[in-house]
């Protein structure tokens, strides 16, 4: 197939937290107060990271927090760039008291531009953090910097809109939901006449119903369809039983990409019907730098996705990420030894197999279905 006509090339990621200690660092950092139990400044997460691995210079500009992902990204030039953007975008203290709350100054927004980013999901547990005013003001900034959205909106309609990318020859429709598991309030979804997520409260085969048949009209006018969703656990590599089925439903009702995240690390894969599900992403950019627990499944690890699928049918041709590291709040290429770990952590998942390559990326040889833990034979 010749690349660029027949074939169309999606990076994926999961979370983009740029609020809390990486504003702080940014050109127009917001107020660094914030509602922790342990911390109640901003910028002492900033100090953690330092204390971690020396001294992060601000102000920075707004490319320093890709470092390195941005030369991969150019490199392999994708048609479109997903995210699913973590934080409220906005100057307001009307926090919600929940524990822990994001934000970024509306003033920084150059840090998303600068990545190129063709949609950011919204459908999380920290997009309404200070507020559902702050919602309809993280919609307008992100729009106003030529940013599409899905997952958010003004009402349910809104929410439940595809943001449509087009590429050469076709389009991408992206989808997106934040269920019940990841954290999300179910006060935060949207309904007809007030500004909220669109929520999923379970994955239930009455709710796969309903998504399935949005999933099959976005599909009706030729798109191919991303549905990226937010849920789970934060750590921990297994993957529940209720995810896959849902997964596979939306596959059968044709996604052709099912994106999850809320992991702070990477989580299986598998190849269903010739498309890819990611069960959980990884974190791409935040400031956890320097803060203590599960090391052992290194959430500093963080993987670029660049899906190859064919442009008529979505069907996955090949699928390639990039390891770095979170250095300073700042990502870098890992080397060779962390690319060979993590190969090695994803290849003994449900018949997946990850190899390296000889510049250090990671690339998928061959991913079977997901198979109940102690029952391999057993069928998906």
């Amino acid at each position: 197939m010749r690349a660029g006509t027949d074939t169309v090339r999606v990076f994926l990621a999961g979370d983009v937290m740029t609020g809390r200690g990486v504003d702080q660092i940014l050109p127009h950092p917001a107020d660094p107060r914030i509602y922790e139990s342990w911390i109640q400044d901003a910028r002492a997460y900033v100090a953690l990271a330092e204390q971690a691995y020396g001294p992060v210079p601000a102000p920075v500009a707004p490319d320093y927090i890709w470092g390195d992902a941005l030369a991969e990204l150019e490199h392999r030039a994708p048609h479109a760039r997903i995210v699913n953007l973590e934080t409220s975008v906005t100057l307001s203290d009307d926090h919600w008291p929940k524990g822990i709350n994001y934000r970024m100054a509306p003033a920084n927004v150059a840090c998303l531009t600068a990545a190129r980013l063709d949609v950011c999901t919204l459908a999380n547990n920290h997009v309404l953090d200070y507020g559902r005013a702050t919602l309809l003001e993280t919609l307008a900034t992100l729009r106003g910097a030529g940013l599409r959205t899905a997952g958010a909106g003004a009402d349910l309609d809104e929410a439940r809109r595809p943001a449509v990318v087009p590429f050469p020859g076709g389009r991408l429709a992206v989808l997106a939901l934040g269920a019940a598991s990841s954290g999300i309030p179910a006060e935060w979804a949207a309904t007809p006449v007030r500004p909220g997520v669109d929520f999923l409260p379970d994955l239930s085969d009455s709710a796969a119903d309903e998504v399935a048949a949005r999933v099959r009209g976005a599909r009706a006018g030729g798109a191919l369809v991303v549905l990226s969703i937010h849920w789970g656990s934060n750590w921990g590599y297994a993957v529940e039983a209720d995810q896959v089925r849902f997964a596979h439903r939306m596959v059968d009702a044709g996604a052709d990409v099912v994106c999850g995240h809320s992991s702070h690390h990477p989580r299986p894969l598998e190849v269903y019907r010739r498309r890819l599900v990611l069960y959980g992403c990884g974190d791409l950019i935040n400031d956890y730098e320097g803060i203590g627990g599960h090391e052992s499944l290194r959430g500093d690890l963080r993987l670029l996705y660049v899906a190859t699928l064919h442009a008529r049918t979505g069907e996955l041709v090949a699928l390639e990420m990039v390891p770095l590291l979170a250095r300073r709040m700042r990502l870098v290429r890992a080397p060779a030894a962390d690319a060979a770990w993590i190969a090695g952590v994803l290849s003994g998942m449900f018949d997946t197999e990850v190899a390296t390559t000889p510049e250090g990326a990671l690339r998928l040889r061959s991913a079977g279905p997901w198979r109940p833990a102690g029952n391999p034979a057993a069928s998906s």
